[in-house]
């Protein structure tokens, strides 16, 4: 599972096919986590910049292959 999207609950083809029909919201179900209220949005946050340091990693690496630096 991609980290960036662990407070999402991934519904099955069916409960997909019946979320077209759900106009009130009804069947949007989140992960919980145990612990303080705010581990989720710290979690999140790391995970967010974990994600621009792998980016920027690549980035780099692309540059460096581009103008042959060492």
């Amino acid at each position: 599972m991609n980290p960036t999207f662990f407070l999402y609950a991934r519904p099955s083809f069916i409960s997909g096919v019946a979320r077209l029909l759900d106009f009130g919201g009804t069947l949007n179900v989140y992960n919980t986590t145990s612990g303080p209220e705010y581990m989720p949005d710290l979690r999140a946050f790391q995970q967010d910049w974990k994600a621009i340091a792998e980016d920027a990693r690549v980035a780099l690496a692309l540059y460096k292959a581009e103008h042959c630096i060492e």
